[in-house]
């Protein structure tokens, strides 16, 4: 069965806390990581805990190439959007040329694709590029992968983005490093705001989703307010 996540959850990166009396450990809501390295989008929404059956059917698509699997899960993820989003252009989250041509295919860039369609929002995936090749993120502590995307992402042109709110798409949401580095050199660029938008999310060990309790609504960002 899919998890969805629906429990208290910091309102930054959606990293779900254990109980509703964690919130009350920060004024913000916000987690330890958030407050003590502010990361550059402004909210990631991120629907369903990253286990299997998704987890599998994630693996399918990106490593087995089972591209017929991201209209379902393109689906999954119209479904977590919220009515009023308000959203100029969607970004997937762009891969290095190199390991393109040997998957042939960015997962991001079909999800956004699906949803664009869907919600007649634009899709921008040649401004933002990956111009390093790095390491891959996940075999990485969290110092590293921070050191590791240095300098990894730009933006071929600057005056497109300029005043726009964009909406970074991925499949798997995991630290948030990568999400926040493309956030950062957007907003240097002149974006007005960036947030961020995955399938899934990495979830802490210890955490039961299906216990959770339905998600707070204190925290609205511009994308959300009409």
């Amino acid at each position: 069965m899919i998890r969805p996540l629906r429990g208290p959850s910091c309102p930054r990166c959606h990293r779900p806390f254990a109980s509703p009396s964690a919130l009350t450990y920060s004024p913000t809501h916000e987690c330890q990581d958030c407050r003590t390295r502010e990361p550059y989008y402004s909210q990631v929404w991120a629907p369903y805990a990253y286990c299997s059956p998704l987890q599998d059917a994630i693996a399918l698509l990106k490593y087995r190439g089972k591209v017929a699997l991201a209209d379902a899960l393109g689906a999954l993820l119209l479904q977590a959007l919220p009515d009023r989003l308000k959203v100029d252009v969607l970004m997937p989250i762009p891969l290095h040329p190199n390991r393109l041509r040997q998957r042939e295919f960015n997962q991001s860039l079909l999800l956004a694709d699906r949803i664009g369609c869907v919600r007649g929002l634009p899709v921008s995936y040649r401004n933002l590029i990956r111009s390093v090749d790095t390491e891959p993120q996940i075999s990485l502590p969290r110092a590293a992968r921070l050191h590791n995307l240095r300098k990894a992402f730009a933006v071929r042109q600057p005056k497109d983005v300029c005043g726009t709110r964009i909406l970074l798409v991925d499949d798997v949401f995991t630290t948030g490093t990568t999400a926040s580095e493309c956030a950062r050199v957007l907003l240097k660029a002149g974006a007005k705001e960036v947030a961020v938008l995955a399938l899934a999310r990495s979830v802490d060990a210890g955490m039961a989703p299906d216990t959770w309790l339905p998600p707070s609504t204190h925290h609205q960002t511009e994308f959300q307010r009409a």
